[in-house]
């Protein structure tokens, strides 16, 4: 099969698109024929050797956290899915990633894709829809009425943040530049700050319950936000190269957001895109042997807002 994968750390010429072995499932693991993977920022980080630490990979390695494709294998005491099952899932970051033509899944990772959009285009959901998810949820408990800013929301996870807490009933200001601020509207945000022209901080005219970061600010600027929220909020930040603050005094929590895997999340996501309530979007989609210029791009700061989807011969490159 065809694979794209990095043999020592590096810049983004480290990555070859080449042959390699079809891998065998084993005890509990699924093949999954491709269809698409998705690029994150976290991709590029472990392939430059950022995350060696944290997230350990064996070289040669293939990155692609994201994968939608179609069952094609099944291991040994796997039950529940059939070969021929159209899949989603959040791969193990330590792990093989799908930028390949199959790759191997843990069963409990998977969940049936969504009928609603292509299914290359389903790779654009898991890892970022997960993230916006349990921010929101779990660990910001928001709920109906409340006050909620995202901070960020010109990219993939902000365009789903915008849509989940707009349907669960909260007043949603966002920030996002110029390029991205009419998709943000039409996610459903209540108030769209400039944040290339604006003090954030300055222009959100009432508290919030709950700000959401996902921008790469200054650390004066996440403690000016933190000043946004009222007794008893949070703070949920995504950039965890910078820790979360928190106010104990009037009991504002900082959380510091580190995604995982949730197979049965992922799932009502799927159902929610299904039922209409929750909007895929994808900026560009690029075949699997551009994925080294794709990262070029990004390291270059020439990627569009939104997601990038990277689709392999199981998949189709649909008309952007």
């Amino acid at each position: 099969m065809k694979a794209v994968r990095f043999h020592q750390y590096g810049d983004p010429d480290v990555l070859r698109y080449e042959d390699v072995e079809q891998p065998v499932p084993g005890a509990g693991q699924v093949r999954v024929r491709v269809a698409a993977t998705s690029f994150n920022p976290v991709d590029a980080n472990i392939r430059a050797g950022f995350m060696q630490g944290p997230i350990p990979v064996t070289l040669p390695h293939s990155p692609g956290i994201d994968v939608a494709g179609t069952v094609d294998a099944l291991g040994e005491g796997v039950t529940g899915i059939q070969v021929g099952d159209q899949v989603i899932g959040f791969l193990p970051m330590a792990g093989p990633g799908a930028a390949a033509e199959y790759v191997l899944a843990p069963v409990e990772a998977l969940t049936p894709a969504p009928k609603s959009v292509a299914l290359s285009d389903a790779a654009a959901l898991p890892l970022v829809g997960l993230t916006a998810w349990q921010a929101l949820f779990e660990h910001a408990k928001l709920t109906a009425g409340q006050r909620v800013l995202v901070n960020g929301a010109g990219g993939a996870v902000g365009g789903y943040a915008v849509q989940l807490a707009k349907q669960a009933g909260a007043f949603v200001i966002a920030t996002a530049g110029p390029r991205s601020s009419r998709r943000v509207t039409a996610a459903g945000a209540d108030e769209v700050i400039d944040h290339t022209t604006a003090d954030v901080a300055a222009a959100v005219s009432q508290p919030v319950d709950v700000v959401l970061n996902l921008a790469p600010v200054e650390p004066a600027q996440l403690d000016a936000l933190l000043g946004l929220i009222r007794p008893g909020g949070v703070l949920v930040n995504t950039t965890v190269w910078m820790p979360a603050p928190s106010d104990g005094e009037r009991g504002v929590r900082g959380i510091d957001l580190f995604v995982r895997s949730d197979a049965e999340q992922l799932s009502h996501l799927a159902e929610l895109i299904d039922g209409g309530e929750l909007r895929v979007e994808v900026a560009r989609r690029v075949p699997l042997a551009e994925l080294p210029a794709l990262h070029a791009d990004a390291a270059a700061g020439a990627l569009p807002n939104g997601k990038v989807v990277v689709v392999a011969s199981g998949g189709r490159l649909p008309t952007d």
